[in-house]
């Protein structure tokens, strides 16, 4: 697939997708997201020789939120609103919901670096970040009650579980903007830092990642699905994916380096 609305690299086992629809405010439209989940499913792949995925935004902003009449091939604006008064959820279920899920059960961990604006689904798609840095002028916003939606993209989902009921009730509710030094105390996002030293912490945080064992992605995996099993299935799942984490090449290396007390050099597989 030809790319518009993203760019992407790979260096050192990092994988690097900037969204840029600097007209939109790299606004999530179903374009942009249709190129976003191909070339992270490329990514995904072993062959690829992606071991971290960073996610951030050209110039302004991180992500402006939904943009449903980016699609090329939409209809008129008015056919477009009647549809999306008929049915607002139907790019949810279509698209929005899939993807997400994707990235939730993403192979590999995944660090967003948000750098102005993550409203609505931009919001979401930075919080599916495993790690979150966030430049100071960066900022979380669902602003739906301005035009009678809801929030989405699994927001209600993850808000909760971030900062608690109180916290999410007064993000949803009044759709204020959350600056990123407040959402650092809240512990919405992992880091906040000078916005030119953004994508450096980003990078370092996903270089150490890219040099990390491939049970990295089995413990992304396992923290996700803690956030819904009970104590007695989480330990079931701990001890079916230490399983798995055991017949890695990585495991061995990292046991023998261990023993013969020197760095392990691991492989990602």
């Amino acid at each position: 697939m030809a790319y518009n609305k993203i760019k992407t690299s790979v260096a050192d086992g990092v994988a690097v997708i900037t969204l840029c629809d600097p007209a939109t405010l790299n606004a999530a439209g179903l374009d942009l997201v249709a190129e976003l989940d191909d070339a992270m499913a490329g990514f995904a792949q072993p062959e690829s020789g992606v071991r971290c995925l960073v996610i951030t935004g050209e110039g302004r902003g991180f992500c402006s939120g939904a943009n449903l009449t980016g699609r090329a091939d939409a209809p008129a604006a008015q056919d477009q609103m009647e549809a999306q008064a008929r049915d607002s959820g139907s790019a949810l279920e279509t698209v929005y919901n899939p993807f997400v899920t994707r990235m939730r059960n993403y192979p590999i961990p995944i660090v967003t670096a948000v750098n102005g604006a993550a409203a609505g689904i931009g919001c979401s798609i930075a919080l599916m970040g495993d790690l979150i840095v966030a430049g100071e002028s960066g900022y979380f916003l669902q602003a739906f009650r301005r035009i009678g939606l809801v929030p989405d993209g699994g927001a209600t989902y993850m808000l909760s579980r971030l900062v608690g009921k109180a916290r999410a009730m007064e993000l949803t509710l009044l759709g204020e903007k959350l600056p990123a030094a407040t959402a650092l105390q809240w512990g919405l996002i992992n880091r906040c830092v000078p916005d030119a030293a953004l994508m450096d912490t980003a990078m370092e945080l996903a270089r150490a990642l890219a040099t990390g064992p491939k049970a990295l992605g089995y413990i992304r995996q396992l923290v996700w699905d803690g956030l819904d099993a009970d104590w007695a299935e989480q330990l079931h799942a701990e001890r079916v994916v230490q399983r798995e984490a055991g017949l890695t090449e990585d495991s061995r290396e990292g046991v023998v380096a261990f023993l013969q007390k020197r760095p392990a050099q691991f492989q990602g597989r």
